[in-house]
Formats: structure tokens, sequence, C-alpha cells
């Protein structure tokens, strides 16, 4: 009779914040993550009682509780397959990230990075030039990222430069357009040295009019676009939920392109459900009935 081989559960440790409302960051991560066959181990970077879009929230910024845990995690060696990083509450928390990765990041542990610093054209509020340029010095330590249009903007060119080029980038259209996200990704893969980047989530006008969203891959070299239809608006979480999957497929060894399909599918899906039942932007999607499909 042939005998079962068990193979050890690998383990991601999620460095993101906890929000109590509006699901995303580790509300979002760790499901993801856990149906996919991984462990999440989180590491809150701050704790939240709702997630930033809402019209008020208390952050208690847990910076001074890092250290702490990091003690007690060298205690039990820890040893993670991936370490995914995602929302940072300030400079002075990426000093530690850096510091987590210096202890915990061994020859094979793989590093994404989702470098949260804003959308549609603009800086989120938090964000300083002097936490962009910290941002900056994160990437540089990761494998795979996954910023939206403005954050790749934001990695390639100043803080200072942003509005600029991102109403360069508004008059294109159509193929224009797409080459122009291409070159770039290329230029900030050869700045950061990554071994696989994806754009996510950018809006690409049809010639009739029509809007589809395109994520692009670029990854040892060979370039791709995962492009599906768009429903409704812009929704808490979804770059979150992107991401987990992602993080959990490169443990796995999966490629990006497959990630980025299996990603796609399983949120245009939730999205679907969330634009049929009217939900809040700020409560997120409905992705819990689409988890099983992570899976298969």
């Amino acid at each position: 009779m042939k005998q079962k081989v068990v193979t050890a559960l690998k383990k991601i440790a999620v460095l993101n914040d906890l929000s109590g409302l509006g699901k995303c960051s580790l509300t979002a991560a760790i499901p993801v993550i856990s149906v996919m066959g991984v462990q999440a181990c989180p590491m809150p970077t701050a704790i939240l009682s709702n997630q930033t879009g809402y019209d008020s929230y208390y952050c208690d910024d847990y910076t001074e509780h890092m250290d702490q845990i990091m003690e007690e995690w060298k205690k039990r060696r820890f040893c993670p397959d991936g370490i995914y990083t995602g929302f940072v509450a300030g400079e002075r928390q990426i000093k530690k990230i850096l510091k987590f990765l210096s202890l915990f990041r061994k020859k094979d542990t793989l590093v994404l990075t989702d470098p949260v610093m804003g959308d549609r054209g603009r800086a989120y509020d938090f964000l300083t030039k002097e936490l962009c340029e910290k941002m900056k010095d994160l990437v540089r330590q990761a494998d795979v990222i996954t910023p939206n249009l403005t954050e790749a903007m934001l990695l390639r060119y100043s803080f200072e430069e942003l509005e600029e080029k991102w109403k360069e980038f508004s008059w294109e259209k159509g193929i224009h357009f797409q080459k122009k996200i291409e070159d770039l990704a290329k230029e900030i893969q050869k700045q950061y040295d990554t071994k696989a980047l994806v754009i996510t989530g950018i809006d690409l006008i049809e010639e009739n009019g029509s809007t589809k969203i395109g994520n692009f891959i670029l990854e040892q070299g060979e370039t791709s676009w995962v492009i599906t239809e768009k429903y409704g608006g812009s929704y808490s979480g979804t770059g979150d939920l992107f991401a987990s999957v992602l993080s959990a497929g490169m443990v796995k060894n999966l490629k990006m392109r497959t990630c980025v399909e299996k990603a796609v599918r399983f949120l245009s899906k939730a999205i679907q459900d969330t634009v049929k039942e009217g939900t809040d932007r700020n409560d997120g999607v409905c992705f819990e009935t689409y988890l099983y499909q992570l899976g298969e």
C-alpha cells in the first residue's frame, strides 16, 4: 500500500493593519491565504476601528509592539516561507519591517510588498515625502511588488512629480496607453531589481468608450496582461485580496500570471455580487462565498 506523503504547511508572515470594519488588510489576507493551503501568521502594524476610507476612524499605531513580537518569534525559531507587507503606519515602522526582514528572511524566503501609498492619481493623506522614500527602500527588498498605477508612478518618479506624470498618462488611450504602462513597469523593475512586478487595477478605455480593468505582469523579462470586465466602482480591500492571492501563490511556486488569473476570477464574481447588493464601497466586497475557488 502506497504511503501518503505529508508535506509541511507553508507559512507567510503578514505585516499589515487590522481593521475592525471595512473588509481589508488582515481580515482579507488571512482567509484568502488560509484557503489556498498556506498558514497566515499576522504581525499587526496598526489596529483600527475601521479602515481609513470612512469619514472617521481610530488608529492605534503598533510600531512599539513589533519588537516584542519579533523577540517571541525568534525564541520559536520562526522561519516563514514568505513575507507579505502591506499598510505601513509611518517611517519608523518601515525601519521595524526592515529589521523583521533581516531577522526572519532566509535564503529561500520570498517577499511580496504591496506599497500602499495612493490611488487615482493622488497620494493618500498619510503619505509624506519622507515616507515615500522609505517605502522605496522597502520595495528594494522585495521579490514581488503589487502597486496600482498611482503607486507605480510614486516608485518611479519623485513625490512632487506625481500630479504632472498622472496628467501625462491620462492623455493616452488604447494601445499607446498600454505601451506606456509596459515601459513604466520595465523602468521600475530595472530600478528596484524585483523578480516580478504586477501593476494592478488599471482602467483601460476601449475604442467604443467602455472601460475594462487590466493587470500588467512583468516576470523574468516576460510581459503579459490579464484584462476583465469592470463592474461597479472602487471597493475597500480589493487590492489586499488581490495581493493575498499572489502572496500565497508565490510560496507555492506558481507563476505570477497564474496567480493574477486566479485573483481576477475570484474578485470579478465577488464584485458582481457586491454591485447587485448595493454594498457601500467602504464596507468592502462580498468575497466569502467564492473563497472555495481559491483552494481548487
